[in-house]
């Protein structure tokens, strides 16, 4: 017989399910990065960047745990971004840029798609994950109580799940922007002088990009029409920016590669705002 404490905090069996689910996705990030690899016929520099950007997404799933033990509201947009991002990262390192993919590549990256399409369902379509993600972030509360960080309400209306979105998929726009510029300093190591004015410039893009998008969620979550508008524009700059700049020093492939996940990012971003500002007010 269970005790009303054990009761109280014995999460629903879809929790526990997804938490197991999100588990074995990161371990099938790992390892499918891992036989990517092994099976690679070039492991230069460039595959080092991007499979090590890849399997930083491992963590990010576990971070997802985190949300979803705690109930949190944002562990549905972090867990789309890392879905859509990490199908991205994984397919463009399969492809070798001449010849097929192997088949332990294929089948890894078949089985993670297949892991990642699970985890997105089951956040968006299962009741009982709707009703556990409710909770609110801790927040720094003074009262007549004294100083506590404890869980409140916000003040403001609730942010809807699109706005959450959208700030989720602009927060990836920096770090989808550093990761080909890296991968792009190899050229100045080969030799390649004049590509460090643009090397150069795209560092700075991608670190002032992060500092705009902070900017822009930070009223968009509050609720400022502007604010959406002012991120479509970042949006649109940071695709003219980087896209060339794919194109330019690592080629069609590095543009296929590198750009399609910010693009990915970019639809997710834009097409949050549109249906936030489409969907009445609650």
């Amino acid at each position: 017989m269970r005790t009303a404490a054990e009761t109280e905090v014995r999460r629903p069996s879809a929790v526990r399910a997804l938490t197991a689910l999100l588990a074995v996705t990161a371990a099938a990030t790992v390892v499918v990065e891992v036989l990517n690899w092994w099976y690679a016929p070039e492991q230069g520099f460039g595959l080092a960047v991007r499979t090590g950007w890849a399997m930083l997404r491992s963590f990010g799933f576990l971070l997802l745990i985190g949300h979803v033990r705690r109930g949190r509201t944002v562990a549905r947009p972090l867990g789309l971004i890392l879905a859509v991002t990490t199908v991205f990262a994984v397919g463009r390192l399969i492809v070798p840029r001449q010849g097929v993919p192997s088949l332990p590549g294929v089948l890894g990256f078949v089985l993670l798609t297949a892991l990642c399409i699970a985890v997105v369902w089951l956040l968006y379509r299962s009741p009982a994950l709707a009703d556990h993600l409710v909770r609110h972030r801790p927040r720094l509360v003074i009262d007549r109580t004294g100083i506590s960080w404890r869980e409140t309400p916000p003040s403001r209306p609730e942010a809807s799940v699109w706005l959450l979105t959208s700030r989720v998929a602009a927060f990836t726009y920096s770090p989808l922007m550093l990761v080909p510029a890296l991968v792009a300093s190899a050229a100045i190591l080969d030799g390649r002088l004049i590509a460090v004015p643009a090397v150069l410039f795209w560092l700075g893009a991608g670190i002032a990009t992060s500092y705009l998008v902070l900017f822009c969620t930070a009223f968009l979550m509050r609720g400022r029409r502007w604010a959406g508008t002012l991120l479509i524009v970042v949006t649109v700059a940071v695709l003219a920016v980087d896209l060339p700049l794919c194109w330019w020093l690592l080629g069609v492939d590095g543009l296929v590669r590198d750009g399609a996940p910010l693009v990915a990012a970019a639809v997710l971003a834009v097409y949050g705002i549109r249906r936030a500002r489409a969907t009445p007010a609650a």
